[in-house]
């Protein structure tokens, strides 16, 4: 068990939710990229509206696709260090 593992069995214990139904790599795939195509401090933001919107019955993989095509298609602000934050 890695320590992701361990912290999201102890987060769920906590919450009273299943960490079974937990997929990590599908919120760190939409935190990335947010953070990488939008802004860093919109990656926890995301994965919190993921959460609400997960949580309101929306099926996580379809809810982070649409985010990350989202984060995609967002227009980038250059200016002499890259992308606006």
């Amino acid at each position: 068990m890695t320590v992701m593992d361990d912290w999201v069995t102890a987060a769920c214990a906590e919450l009273g939710l299943d960490p079974a139904q937990v997929s990590v790599p599908v919120v760190l795939d939409l935190a990335r990229d947010v953070a990488h195509q939008v802004l860093r401090p919109g990656a926890p933001v995301s994965a919190y509206l993921l959460g609400l919107a997960v949580g309101r019955g929306a099926d996580p993989a379809a809810a982070a696709s649409r985010l990350s095509e989202l984060a995609a298609t967002w227009p980038v602000e250059l200016d002499d260090t890259g992308p606006a934050e």
